[in-house]
C-alpha cells in the first residue's frame, strides 16, 4: 500500500472511530457547533503487512485551541522501569499532517524526538506515520507473521502540556482471528479503548495475535496469563504456582491495588527479561525453559520480582519518578530500593509461597552473594552512585563494566538482606523489612507521593528502632565490604567460600566462539591483565601448548601460586608472547551454612526468620 492510499483508508476508519467514540464528532456540522472545551485524541494503530514489520499509526487531533498556531508532539525517549534513553524517535518514517479537509500542513523537526505542526487556524489534524517493529523486548515493539505487541513509549507520542487528557486508541489487527489484548478500559466500539492520560496509555502494552489466554482468580479479582510462542511450559503447574505468588503479595502489602491483572509471557529462543506495568507485567523467557529445575525456579523469580512492582515503583516510587519526564533522564539514587529490595524479595516470595524449599532458598540466596563478592566493581562504584548512573552504566555494558561498575539490583538485594537481618535480630522476628513495605505502601504508595532518600531511611530507622545513619552511609555512598557473617551469625549461619581453593588466579574469562578460544573479560589487576590480555583477544596456548576454555581449569592444575609460565594470544591481529606469574588462588563460590555448635537464640531466630528448624539445613 503507498503511502497516499494508506493516508486515504487512515482517514476513513478514524472517521468512523470518531462516530463510535464522541457523540459530538458525528458530522462536521455538529462539531462545529458543539465544540468541547478541551482538545481530543484519538489513535488509530493498524499493521496491515505484518511481514514489514511496520505499525501504521494515525493520530487524530480535535478542537485544537483556537489562536494557537502550533501543534507540538514529542516521542519518548526512554520508557518507565527500564532507565535508559532508547531513542524510540529512531523508528519513525513516514511522518505526515493533514487538516481535516485533507490540506496538508507544514511541519519540522525541532530536535530528534519534537515535531512541530503549523496548524494555520485548523482546529482539527491528523497525523500519519508508520514505527518499525522488529525487536522483540519487554520495553520495544515487535510485529510479524506471528503476532504484534508494543509499547506505548515506542509508538505514541504526547502533546506537551496535555498529557493527563485522555486517550482513545482503536487496534485494527490485520486478520480476523487475530484479538487484542490489553488492561486498558475498553469502550464499545471494537478494539476501542481509553487511556486516562498519557502515562496509562505507556502503561498498559498491547498483544495482538492468537495467544493463548488462562484465566484464574486471586481474592475474587480476575487474572490472565497471555501466552505468545511456543515452548513446553505446563500450564496448570505454572497458573498455580503464579496464584502463590500473588497470594503472598497480596498478603504482604493487604491488597491488590487493581481490578484486574495480566501477565503477559513471550517465549522466545533465548530472551529473558521482564517489565512492570501497574495492571500487567511483559514478561519474555526461553521456550524451553520451564522443565529444568533451575531454570523453572529462575522464571518463577521472574514472575515474583515483576508483580511485585505493582507496589514497589510503580506506586511505591522515588521522588524523581513521581512525575515522568519522557523528555529526557530521570536521576535518582533510590533504585538500590526500587530494584534492590524487590530483587530480594523475588527470592523470599517463592520461598514463602512453598514453590521453594529452605535449601532452595539459601543455595539461591548464596549465588546472588556469589555474584556479588565476585564482582570486582564493587569496589569501585557505591550503590547509591550505581543507581543515579543507570542511565549510563548499567544497560550499556562493555568489556570492563565488571570491574568498574556495581550493579544496583545486585548491590541492593545485599543491602536489603542485611537490612531485613537487622531488623529481625533486634526485634526477635517481630518486625521485619515486611514492616518497611507496608509503611512505605500506607505513607506514599496508596497516594503514589514520591519518597525522598531521607524518608525512605527515615522510615527504615523507625521500623528497625535505631539511628541507621552509618549504615546508609556505610552501604550507599562507600565500597567498604559488605560484613555478610555480622549479620548471620546471630540466626545460627555463615558465609564460607566454597568450591576449589587451590586453583591459581589468573584472572581472565575464556570462552569458546566460532573455533576460537576468545576472553571475554579480564580482571583488573590480574596476572592476565598486567601482560597486556584484554577483551576480545584469542588465547592459543600455555607454554607451547594449545588451549581450550574447556582446558583451562585443568591446565592451571598443574601450577601453583608464583609459578611463572608462557601464554601465547593474538591481540589486534598481533601475536604476542608473554610472561607472567600465576596469584593465589580467589573463592570462585560462597556458601551459606550452619555455624558450628549454634546456641539455642540463633536456632530460635532462624526458626522465627525461615518458619523451619536450623538443623533441617544441616
Amino acid at each position: 500500500m503507498n503511502r497516499e492510499s494508506w493516508e486515504s483508508e487512515s482517514l476513513i476508519e478514524t472517521v468512523d472511530i470518531e462516530q463510535h467514540g464522541a457523540d459530538y464528532l458525528t458530522t462536521d456540522e455538529a462539531a462545529a457547533s458543539v465544540r468541547p472545551a478541551s482538545p481530543q485524541f484519538f489513535y488509530q494503530v493498524a499493521m496491515p503487512e505484518p511481514s514489514s514489520h511496520l505499525f501504521e499509526v494515525v493520530l487524530q487531533v480535535r478542537d485544537w485551541p483556537a489562536g494557537t498556531p502550533y501543534l507540538d508532539l514529542k516521542m519518548p525517549v526512554w520508557t518507565p522501569g527500564s532507565y535508559l534513553v532508547r531513542e524510540y524517535a529512531r523508528q519513525v518514517q513516514d511522518f505526515t499532517v493533514r487538516s481535516r479537509t485533507g490540506e496538508p500542513l507544514p511541519w519540522r523537526k525541532v530536535c530528534k524526538n519534537h515535531w512541530q505542526i503549523e496548524t494555520r487556524g485548523h482546529a482539527d489534524c491528523t497525523i500519519y506515520y508508520r514505527v518499525y517493529a522488529n525487536e522483540l523486548s519487554v520495553r520495544t515493539n515487535h510485529l510479524d507473521l506471528s503476532h504484534g505487541y508494543f509499547n506505548g513509549a515506542g509508538l505514541f507520542y504526547y502533546v506537551p502540556g496535555y498529557e493527563q487528557y485522555p486517550i482513545r486508541m482503536t487496534i485494527v489487527p490485520p486478520r480476523p482471528d487475530w484479538t487484542v489484548t490489553t488492561t486498558l478500559p475498553t469502550l464499545e466500539a471494537p478494539n476501542t479503548f481509553e487511556a486516562a492520560n498519557f502515562d496509562e496509555l505507556v502503561d498498559c502494552p498491547v498483544e495482538i495475535g492468537r495467544h493463548r489466554l488462562y484465566a484464574f482468580e486471586v481474592s475474587g479479582k480476575p487474572h490472565q496469563l497471555a501466552v505468545w510462542g511456543e515452548g513446553n511450559l505446563e500450564p496448570e503447574r505454572l497458573l498455580a504456582d503464579i496464584q502463590q505468588i500473588v497470594a503472598v503479595e497480596e498478603k504482604l502489602f493487604g491488597e491488590l491495588p487493581y481490578d484486574r491483572y495480566l501477565f503477559l509471557l513471550h517465549l522466545s529462543s533465548q530472551g529473558f527479561g521482564g517489565l512492570e506495568h501497574k495492571t500487567c507485567c511483559s514478561l519474555i523467557y526461553q521456550r524451553f525453559g520451564f522443565r529444568h529445575k533451575e531454570k523453572y525456579d529462575r522464571f518463577i523469580q521472574l514472575v515474583a520480582h515483576e508483580f511485585f512492582h505493582l507496589w514497589n515503583v510503580k506506586r511505591i516510587r522515588p521522588k524523581a519518578l513521581e512525575t515522568f519526564d519522557y523528555d529526557q533522564e530521570n536521576y535518582t539514587p533510590s533504585l538500590w530500593f526500587s530494584e534492590g529490595t524487590t530483587s530480594y524479595y523475588d527470592l523470599v516470595i517463592p520461598y514463602r509461597a512453598g514453590i521453594h524449599d529452605v535449601r532452595t532458598y539459601l543455595n539461591a540466596l548464596s549465588k546472588e552473594i556469589t555474584r556479588f563478592l565476585t564482582t570486582p566493581g564493587r569496589q569501585v562504584q557505591p550503590l547509591a552512585e550505581s543507581s543515579y548512573d543507570a542511565w549510563i552504566k548499567l544497560y550499556r555494558q562493555d568489556a570492563n563494566s565488571p570491574n568498574s561498575q556495581m550493579s544496583y539490583y545486585l548491590k541492593g538485594e545485599m543491602v536489603s538482606l542485611l537490612l531485613d537481618l537487622l531488623i529481625r535480630e533486634r526485634h526477635n522476628n517481630t518486625r521485619s523489612l515486611d514492616d518497611v513495605m507496608r509503611q512505605m505502601w500506607e505513607k506514599f504508595g496508596k497516594s503514589e507521593i514520591g519518597f525522598t532518600p531521607e524518608e525512605l531511611e527515615q522510615t527504615m530507622a523507625a521500623i528497625a528502632g535505631t539511628d541507621l545513619s552509618e549504615f546508609f552511609q556505610t552501604h550507599l555512598h562507600t565500597t567498604d565490604e559488605l560484613p555478610f557473617d555480622d549479620y548471620l551469625e546471630p540466626f545460627g549461619l555463615r558465609l564460607v567460600p566454597d568450591g576449589d581453593s587451590s586453583l591459581p588466579w589468573l584472572g581472565l574469562t575464556l570462552k569458546t566462539e566460532t573455533g576460537r578460544e576468545l576472553i571475554k573479560f579480564v580482571e583488573h589487576g590480574s596476572p592476565a591483565q598486567r601482560v597486556g590480555m584484554d577483551a576480545g583477544d584469542e588465547l592459543l596456548a600455555i607454554n607451547g601448548i594449545r588451549i581450550n576454555a574447556e582446558q583451562l581449569s585443568d591446565r592451571l592444575r598443574d601450577f601453583e601460586p608464583g609459578n611463572l609460565i608462557q601464554v601465547a594470544f593474538f591481540h589486534q591481529e598481533e601475536l604476542r608472547l608473554a610472561m607472567l606469574t600465576l596469584a593465589e588462588p580467589r573463592p570462585s563460590r560462597y556458601q551459606i551454612v550452619p555455624c558450628d555448635r549454634p546456641t539455642r537464640k540463633q536456632e530460635q531466630r532462624f526458626q522465627g526468620w525461615l518458619g523451619v528448624p536450623l538443623s533441617s539445613i544441616q
